[in-house]
């Protein structure tokens, strides 16, 4: 197995693989399949583009891409110290085997790469204790919860929502 950042000439495979992760497992995106089934190539070629503070990273095993996670990044002023996780899937078969924690620590890497970024914030269904389990242990601490945050399918979910700080050594100048 092996991880990288994805490039705009993933854009078939990175949209068959979100369209699957859509279709498994609808509660824990905020997105939902209906929303995604259309997209086009070049979008989603564009959403894959380099930047140097944000990406999309997949893992895969035999040339076949079977894991996702991005880190994104608020782009207003006041609120470009913080990045969030998103996307965050491994197929089925291929869990439990260290690739989402290999997966989250490739968003925190490039996360940490960035001086200006002082947080990292996600938000998990708050019935997904395995994720929950994961980004504990990588450190993110929890700072919310709110009730009803999703509906999906005529049933509401909770979602939790986590943080990871950085040292206190960081910029506290953001660069946009």
């Amino acid at each position: 197995m092996f991880m990288r950042r994805l490039t705009p000439e993933d854009a078939p495979t990175f949209q068959a693989l979100r369209l699957a992760a859509l279709q498994e497992t609808p509660i824990a995106f905020g997105s939902s399949f209906e929303e995604e089934k259309n997209l086009s190539l070049s979008s989603i070629e564009s959403q894959l583009a380099f930047r140097f503070d944000r990406g999309i990273f997949g893992a895969f095993e035999n040339n076949e891409l079977i894991g996702l996670a991005a880190l994104g990044r608020e782009n207003l002023k006041n609120f470009a110290h913080k990045a969030f996780i998103w996307g965050m899937y491994v197929k089925p078969e291929h869990r439990s085997k260290g690739i989402a924690r290999s997966l989250l620590n490739e968003t925190l890497s490039l996360a940490s790469s960035i001086p200006e970024i002082l947080q990292v914030n996600l938000s998990v269904n708050a019935s997904n204790t395995v994720a929950v389990r994961l980004y504990e242990s990588s450190g993110f601490k929890v700072f919310g919860r709110e009730p009803c945050a999703l509906f999906i399918n005529n049933e509401l979910h909770d979602e939790i929502h986590m943080q990871f700080r950085f040292t206190d050594s960081r910029t506290l100048t953001p660069h946009i």
